[in-house]
């Protein structure tokens, strides 16, 4: 899952908010994390946004989709210049002081991508190897946390795979979800036995939109017991 430093935003507080408040939810996100959030013939599509628009409109609202980096997602949401982040977030202490996440609508977990014929059984092994990374991701925590991993950071998951085809890092350690759907394309590639704790994603609103925050619950629990839940993870992950 994806984490970054959150960075103070002081003096962004004072630029006015560009979100028109009403009947349209306007939605950060980053289309760089397949399936999850995606660009298609232009259009930021994938799981986050099918579930985002199901969402919405059981809220009875439009939505409006602003992609954007990563690590400008969180002090989007804090100016006001967006309503609620869904990008693959991972719900951690440190952005909870920041912001409020919704309840978790899946969970994840980060695996190791290597060479065929070159598994690695623990992330300790990473010690002394170079280890591709995206920026800001949960990745890059773990991998940073692990004392002589010679850290390789990438701006999208694509870039640090063809740096691992390519030899010019050893491993990639990435989002479960994500990483198979690039494995499948690098036939030398292959997903470690190494194992990994689970996370949780979730939405992120701003602290004080408890209202905005207990209408996403109801309609995540909604959702969740219509299909509709059910039929996007049958559709992007089975």
């Amino acid at each position: 899952m994806k984490i970054m430093k959150y960075v103070g935003i002081g003096m962004g507080m004072m630029l006015l908010s560009m979100v028109a408040f009403g009947k349209t939810l306007y939605i950060g996100t980053n289309a760089e994390f397949a399936p999850f959030e995606y660009l298609e013939k232009g259009k930021v599509t994938g799981f986050d946004m099918e579930l985002m628009n199901a969402l919405a409109k059981e809220m009875k609202m439009d939505v409006k989709i602003e992609n954007m980096a990563f690590d400008g997602l969180l002090p989007a949401l804090q100016m006001k210049k967006v309503d609620v982040v869904i990008a693959g977030m991972t719900e951690t202490p440190e952005r909870k002081k920041a912001v409020s996440f919704t309840k978790p609508y899946f969970k994840a977990k980060q695996v190791i991508i290597t060479k065929k014929g070159k598994d690695i059984k623990d992330f300790k092994e990473l010690s002394g190897k170079r280890v591709g990374v995206m920026l800001g991701f949960t990745g890059d925590a773990v991998v940073s946390d692990i004392k002589g991993a010679k850290v390789q950071r990438f701006d999208a998951t694509y870039s640090a795979v063809m740096a691992l085809e390519k030899g010019k890092v050893d491993a990639v350690v990435a989002d479960s979800e994500p990483a198979k759907k690039y494995i499948a394309s690098y036939k030398d590639l292959a997903i470690a036995s190494a194992k990994a704790e689970e996370e949780d994603y979730a939405i992120a609103v701003r602290k004080n939109d408890k209202a905005l925050l207990d209408n996403l619950n109801k309609a995540l629990v909604k959702v969740k017991s219509n299909g509709t839940y059910d039929a996007l993870l049958k559709k992007y992950f089975k």
